[in-house]
């Protein structure tokens, strides 16, 4: 910290009232732990573990709780000689004199942080704390309890930590971050590149206060702990926005929460920069300047579905088109694009939705997901009626679209009538380029013999993962004549497959071949991608 950032901070410590180390910790000059450590360097305290902290409260009915928590202290333990206690500033003699003074007997103090003797007091000196952080028994009845779980979501420890949790997700540039009690604890998980990863733990008894700040920022109900709950919000960080999706559900030890990081600026809606390889590219493109017909994506959730299918919109979004959007949930603000939440608890679904937009006279349709007979035939029919639809479906490969309809009750002549192409895909990790070793592959695919794969080792680059990021693999399914006339005698999926191929279709797995080839990816990446149901 510089001269003049400690003015600051003295200057704002005058005037709040609040202690020096709390205002340089609020303003981010220094963290608790470079605190901690500043403290315990400079008083020569030892520092409080884990194993010194209370089971029980010491000194129950002699120190008034409000004063430990007011002034940042927390009796650990006494003995014959004194009565030692953790402080968050071992500087302030006055409130170690006033301790002296109550108990009549020397104190010796440790240090710890001030999230650490907060969690602690919250633990052992109120009495709800337990039902607040875990829901034991779910029967409590929490709603007068409102105005306090506020209190503590807006105290700064609880602020700055959900603050650097976000900031160090979106630094890793994870996609999710996800809390989930278990027991005595809150866990802490971020999805990087598809996989989970455990981070550190969150602080011992915040469970309350942590979810309690998020659902604040999301203008949820903090009262409401028996429902699950959907909110989104925007925080600035380092100067950018990042807006973030919010979903709670109760479960047995407390509410477990998954933040969906939606950063704009980490997401390129590019079709280039996605991986389609420039055949592929060009086709799908070529699919996109249709002026109507249905044109799909599928496979799995997580598979990168809406990613591509806003980068195809940010290509065709031109002054002299007007488009728009049926979603759930809406994953990104596009700048021109009439974009619809879906809203079932008051009729708004997506065949609703639909239906109201065709009096729009809009030129392409975004439909999220075709998951029903009605939103279905309702795409169908304003496909026919002049109107590009571009929608998504939960299926294995490109092929099984086709049935997959079929079974759903749409007619075989009206498919094979409005459906122009489907995209298949699946998201793979990319190797870290910097640590990447070639791989001895016992037996190499058919017609790979001789090619080089490599494997993934892991360095400080990719934090010891071995990937870094990932790309997509994909099959584009176009209609001809002979698929339409297949698909008329309602043939299987397999033999539409068969036909595509016979076309010109790479698949999904020869298309992974491809790119494992080049050593962008591995071969279990692509064997575990094109094994996803």
């Amino acid at each position: 910290m510089s001269a003049i950032d400690l003015a600051r901070v003295q200057r704002l410590a005058a005037e709040s009232g609040d202690p020096i180390d709390v205002v340089a910790t609020r303003l981010g000059f220094c963290s608790e732990v470079e605190l901690l450590a500043a403290f315990a360097g400079t008083t020569g305290a030892p520092i409080a573990q884990a194993s010194h902290f209370p089971v029980n409260p010491v000194l129950d009915g002699q120190i008034n709780p409000g004063f430990l928590r007011q002034a940042r202290v927390l009796p650990l333990f006494q003995d014959d000689t004194a009565v030692h206690v953790a402080m968050a500033n071992p500087l302030d003699n006055g409130t170690i004199e006033a301790l002296e003074f109550a108990v009549r007997r020397p104190v010796t103090v440790m240090v710890a942080t001030a999230t650490e003797i907060e969690g602690a007091w919250e633990r052992l000196y109120n009495p709800r704390s337990a039902a607040d952080n875990g829901l034991l028994n779910g029967n409590g009845d929490l709603t007068d309890d409102v105005e306090r779980l506020r209190d503590l979501a807006s105290e700064a420890p609880v602020i700055r930590f959900v603050n650097q949790l976000i900031a160090q997700a979106v630094e890793m540039r994870a996609s999710d971050i996800h809390l989930e009690p278990f027991g005595n604890r809150l866990r802490v998980r971020f999805r990087l590149d598809g996989r989970l990863r455990e981070m550190d733990d969150a602080p011992d008894g915040s469970r309350a206060a942590i979810v309690s700040r998020l659902k604040i920022m999301a203008r949820l109900n903090i009262a409401e702990r028996r429902l699950a709950q959907d909110g989104r919000f925007r925080i600035a960080l380092r100067g950018l926005d990042v807006d973030l999706r919010i979903a709670t559900t109760p479960t047995l030890h407390g509410e477990a929460v998954v933040l969906r990081i939606l950063d704009s600026g980490q997401v390129k809606l590019d079709l280039a920069s996605l991986g389609f390889p420039a055949d592929r590219l060009v086709a799908w493109r070529q699919l996109l300047a249709l002026p109507h017909g249905i044109v799909l994506v599928t496979g799995p959730t997580g598979s990168g579905k809406t990613t591509t299918l806003y980068a195809g919109l940010a290509e065709i979004n031109t002054a002299d088109r007007k488009i728009l959007s049926i979603e759930d949930p809406i994953e990104l603000q596009l700048e021109g694009v009439n974009q619809v939440q879906v809203k079932p608890a008051i009729g708004l679904d997506f065949a609703q939705a639909l239906r109201s937009f065709l009096r729009h006279d809009p030129d392409v349709i975004l439909v999220g997901e075709i998951r029903d007979l009605e939103t279905a035939q309702t795409a169908v029919q304003a496909a026919l009626t002049g109107h590009l639809i571009l929608s998504t479906l939960h299926t294995n490969d490109a092929a099984s679209a086709i049935t997959r309809l079929v079974d759903m009750g749409i007619d075989d002549y009206l498919l094979a009538s409005t459906v122009h192409g489907i995209l298949a895909q699946r998201l793979v990790r990319k190797l870290c380029v910097h640590c990447r070793q070639p791989a001895a592959i016992a037996t190499p695919p058919p017609g790979y013999d001789g090619k080089r794969f490599f494997q993934a080792v892991g360095c400080d680059a990719c934090n010891g993962t071995g990937f870094s990021g990932r790309t997509v693999i994909s099959e584009l399914l176009g209609m001809s004549d002979d698929l339409r006339r297949l698909m008329m005698r309602r043939v299987s999926a397999d033999e539409l497959r068969k036909q595509a191929i016979d076309q010109g279709m790479t698949t999904l797995y020869a298309d992974g071949l491809t790119i494992a080839a080049a050593g962008i990816t591995t071969l279990d990446e692509v064997m575990r991608a094109c094994m996803e149901s």
